[in-house]
């Protein structure tokens, strides 16, 4: 196993923290740098920084932009730590013959899934306030935190794949709570043999007490959370994202909160990360915000952390890496490194 190869990891704050065995596998193939940049940086400036590195290991963010493409011809392969490739120009990477690789959506199902029903119980119980009344000797305030059963209201579900079904199984069988789902790319029978009701965007809106989104981002739902469907929804409903930020019109969002049509939120997901000072959301109370933190379990991590090192051992070894975004490119990075172990 040649050991020219630069590994750069950007913007991740726990690849290899917890697991240094890892990162002895990876000082094997090749030397390490820990990269931090600035999440909207240009294409052309983060093509700079990572040049001369062969393997990146990348967070949400940066954006690999077709722009970072043109100014990059070093980089054969970019492992996300993460389920999601949004920051990615797959095209882009396709055409510039760059390996695209994720994480098996399994290895963060059950971290992402508690997360999503710890916020729903957050914002439904009023767990947060009372701690803190607590801390401020207020005992006698108690009688202010009279919150609802998670299993006595309709949970609806949008996105009813890897983790929105898994949410809907601890809902349903855990708490049983009625549910109800949507997802446009789910036939209506496999939502149904798991004992949850299919039912369409409108009406999800309608009947749910609690809304919890789920769904992977794409152009079709881009800000789709907005003022036209908070409308429709039920007064005093609680909203939970665990999926990504986008979804969200955060001006519409505001606007809810500020009219109670939204009781609580929780979020673990902004469509701008980290958040910014003056993010409107901060000044409300009854929002509860943790910081991209879904996946953050120690059998989801090490999972995760795993996949990146073993997509970079197989590729050095010539091997197929699994979960390939773009398996457009596969023949010609197999040439590519088949080609230096047989010099």
């Amino acid at each position: 196993m040649s050991k020219n190869y630069k590994i750069a990891i950007v913007n991740s704050s726990t690849f290899g923290v917890y697991f240094p065995d890892l990162i002895q596998r990876l000082k094997k193939i090749g030397d390490i740098e820990r990269i931090e940049v600035d999440p909207n940086i240009n294409g052309k400036n983060l093509a700079k920084k990572l040049k001369g590195f062969t393997f990146v290991i990348s967070s949400v963010t940066p954006t690999f932009s077709e722009e970072f493409f043109r100014y990059n011809k070093d980089v054969k392969l970019i492992a996300r730590h993460g389920i999601g490739y949004n920051n990615v120009d797959i095209k882009a990477a396709t055409e510039n013959e760059v390996m695209v690789t994720r994480v098996y959506g399994v290895h963060e199902r059950d971290a992402v899934a508690e997360i999503a029903v710890s916020l729903m119980l957050i914002c439904l119980r009023g767990i947060i306030p009372a701690y803190q009344a607590v801390l401020q000797n207020k005992w006698h305030e108690r009688k202010n935190f009279v919150g609802k059963e998670l299993s006595k209201i309709t949970v609806g579900i949008i996105g009813y794949g890897n983790i929105g079904s898994r949410v809907g199984e601890i809902v349903k069988e855990g708490f049983k709570s009625e549910v109800i789902a949507y997802d446009p790319y789910i036939a209506d029978k496999v939502i149904e043999k798991t004992g949850v009701q299919p039912v369409e965007f409108d009406e999800l809106f309608k009947k749910s007490d609690v809304i919890s989104l789920n769904a992977s981002l794409n152009e079709g739902n881009y800000h789709f959370i907005n003022k036209k469907a908070f409308q429709k929804m039920k007064d005093g409903v609680v909203i939970v994202n665990t999926a990504r930020g986008e979804l969200i019109n955060l001006p519409d969002f505001v606007e809810a909160l500020e009219t109670g049509k939204v009781f609580a939120a929780g979020l673990d997901v902004l469509e701008t990360e980290p958040i910014e000072p003056d993010n409107p959301l901060l000044k409300f109370p009854n929002v509860y915000i943790v910081p991209h933190i879904g996946g953050y379990g120690t059998y989801s991590l090490r999972k995760m952390d795993e996949k990146m090192v073993e997509d970079i051992e197989k590729l050095v070894n010539g091997e197929i890496p699994d979960q390939i975004v773009n398996p457009e490119v596969i023949s010609k990075i197999l040439e590519t490194f088949q080609g230096k172990n047989n010099r």
